[in-house]
């Protein structure tokens, strides 16, 4: 697998003016430019990742200005055309916008932000394998993403761009994963797996299933939501060989579920590939219980089941993102029996330094006495229920 690359490795140099303005054509109107629109790997080649070809497409604000001129190298700026498509360009508040265009803010660290929040580093066997949960594990086999959101948990590995993990990293990964039966579930990750050329993914996939003890294979991907057109034949056709396999989706916002999105997670889930969507609760941009609600509702319609909603991780830069816990309780106060339960996520908070997820609900039981249970609905009507006064 050494010396395969990533289809997006190689950074994308400034481009021309006449490109520049090419590509702000084809964005105002990719109809005329299907073909291209339609491409991947067009849309990866023309990411918009310089100040002067983003000033060409939007007027930014000055804090805008000042965070694409200090982010570089690691989660430098890069957005797809077709993502920046979705951007409202008169409005600084726009929830696509603030996801993928840098700010200053970004900048300013607080006290109780960690370079690695969820204490991957420290449970990590071998380079490129963490194991902290009992019978699952997370592989990372590479840095690139399409689009690089702006409070990305993992801001201190992401962006690079390297080639993926090399064969001798993966057999060693390989190797520890043998030699623990109870690892039944394999989480393939990064950045994001499905950067990479389907050939090379598919190695990965195919020696992961060749291990008796691994039930399941997970991917967790960004990809059919800022790069839909990655979803094409050739990639679903390879991942319906090694069932069971899983896809964990990330959506922020219902403004993401355009056509091309219905169309990408309409082809995984033919191919009989369980959809879940895992969102950040980020504030600005889907700290609404409309907004949430609206999003559970439409996921449900592409036949993308909500399944965690998270409490932002305390990555470094991250403190313009985050919300009260407050915030994300009353949400879930919003949709418990206020929509049907499949749209109901868990709310979790992955614990500081390692301590893995925990959930985290509005009360619903009010208190426990013998033999009776006292709890509040939806509608906060009071019930009680009695239990068995002996058990046999």
């Amino acid at each position: 697998m050494e010396g395969l690359s990533n289809c997006a490795q190689a950074p994308v140099s400034n481009l021309a003016e006449n490109k520049r303005s090419e590509l702000a054509e084809v964005i105002d109107e990719p109809s005329r430019s299907s073909e291209l629109w339609g491409d991947w790997k067009w849309q990866l080649k023309n990411r918009i990742t310089t100040l002067e070809e983003i000033s060409e497409l939007i007027q930014l604000t000055k804090r805008e200005e000042e965070g694409i001129k200090r982010a570089t190298g690691r989660l430098a700026m890069a957005i797809t055309p077709y993502f920046f498509s979705l951007i409202d360009r008169n409005d600084p508040k726009c929830p696509i916008r603030k996801q993928a265009i840098p700010r200053i803010e970004e900048f300013s660290v607080s006290s109780c932000e960690l370079v690695d929040p969820c204490g991957e580093d420290s449970h990590s066997p071998t380079s490129g394998l963490v194991h902290r949960y009992p019978d699952r594990a997370l592989l990372i086999v590479t840095d690139s993403c399409a689009m690089y959101c702006r409070y990305c948990t993992r801001r201190r590995m992401v962006g690079e761009e390297l080639p993926p993990m090399s064969m001798e990293r993966f057999k060693e990964a390989v190797k520890y994963l043998k030699s623990k039966k109870t690892i039944r579930d394999v989480l393939i990750s990064g950045g994001d797996p499905l950067m990479m050329k389907t050939e090379v993914l598919e190695q990965y996939i195919k020696e992961l299933r060749a291990l008796p003890h691994i039930e399941i294979i997970r991917l967790g991907t960004r990809v059919p939501v800022t790069l839909p057109m990655r979803v094409n034949a050739e990639l679903v056709n390879m991942l319906k060989k090694y069932h069971p396999l899983y896809l964990s989706l990330h959506f922020s916002h219902p403004r993401e579920i355009t056509p091309e999105v219905v169309k990408s997670c309409g082809m995984l889930a033919d191919a009989g590939i369980p959809l879940g969507s895992q969102t950040v609760l980020l504030r600005g941009i889907n700290d609404r219980p409309v907004v949430m609600k609206k999003l559970m509702q439409e996921l449900l319609k592409i036949r993308v089941r909500p399944y965690y909603l998270y409490q932002c991780d305390l990555a470094i830069g991250t403190n313009h993102f985050r919300t009260p816990v407050s915030v994300g309780i009353n949400i879930m106060e919003e949709l418990r029996g206020h929509t049907t339960g499949y749209a109901v996520p868990t709310f979790v908070i992955d614990a500081p330094g390692g301590g893995g997820k925990i959930p985290v609900a509005p009360t619903y039981l009010i208190s426990q006495a013998k033999n009776k249970a006292t709890l509040r609905n939806y509608e906060n009507k009071i019930f009680n229920y009695m239990e068995p006064a002996t058990i046999p």
